[in-house]
């Protein structure tokens, strides 16, 4: 394995993107965190070697915290898909400030049938999935499910940390871990990270509130 880049040398160029202009509630839309996703991606590739020589996908990419990172960690080829065509916009002006020559944009609904195209196509597929509020519920699994199908070796997700820690305090399995059984595959919390989420929309009742999540790694069985 080459040379990683330093783990303060990644959150730098990472903090220097743009973010979501207007983020969009529908979408729940939440920027990742610079260093939440450098120290994720860093892990990714120094405890799994996941992304260098890779070929990633970004699901519900956003702005490319997570592509523009994977770019900077050696990976092959980037796929970043999302949604919504404004933020592709923003993650092609990132890609363009960066010189990631090697991040492809595109539109697409990430749970559309008609991405069963790629399936078992991506070394590593990473994500940060809507936390399934609101409107959404339920989304965080289906796109982990997604991944899944699309991957040929692991998805790493990031997921709010609470579900689980109540599920201890009860003596039984997180809702991830129950879905894990269920598809037939391996899980595992590789890092538990905390950041200050920002407000974004006009019924957030705080400036900023911390929240703990989780790095998964779910993976075939062998």
């Amino acid at each position: 394995m080459s040379a990683v880049m330093k783990l303060k040398v990644i959150e730098g160029h990472l903090g220097s993107l743009s973010g979501f202009s207007k983020p969009k509630i529908n979408y729940e839309q939440y920027e990742t965190p610079a260093h939440i996703a450098a120290i994720a991606l860093y892990t990714i590739q120094t405890q799994f070697e996941s992304l260098e020589n890779k070929l990633v996908l970004d699901a519900g990419c956003g702005p490319g915290m997570l592509s523009v990172g994977a770019s900077l960690l050696g990976a092959a080829a980037v796929i970043a898909v999302d949604i919504d065509y404004e933020a592709l916009q923003i993650l092609n002006q990132n890609i363009e400030e960066t010189e990631t020559t090697n991040i492809d944009a595109i539109q697409c609904d990430f749970l559309d049938s008609e991405m069963y195209r790629w399936n078992n196509c991506f070394d590593t597929v990473v994500m940060n999935p809507p936390f399934g509020t609101k409107n959404n519920a339920g989304m965080d699994m289906k796109f982990l499910k997604m991944g899944l199908n699309l991957s040929s070796d692991c998805v790493y997700s990031l997921h709010k940390s609470s579900t689980r820690y109540i599920s201890v305090l009860l003596l039984h399995r997180s809702h991830i871990e129950k879905k894990v059984r269920e598809w037939g595959v391996k899980g595992e919390v590789i890092a538990e990270l905390r950041y200050n989420l920002e407000s974004s929309y006009k019924f957030h009742k705080h400036k900023s509130k911390d929240i703990a999540v989780d790095l998964w790694r779910l993976f075939h069985p062998s």
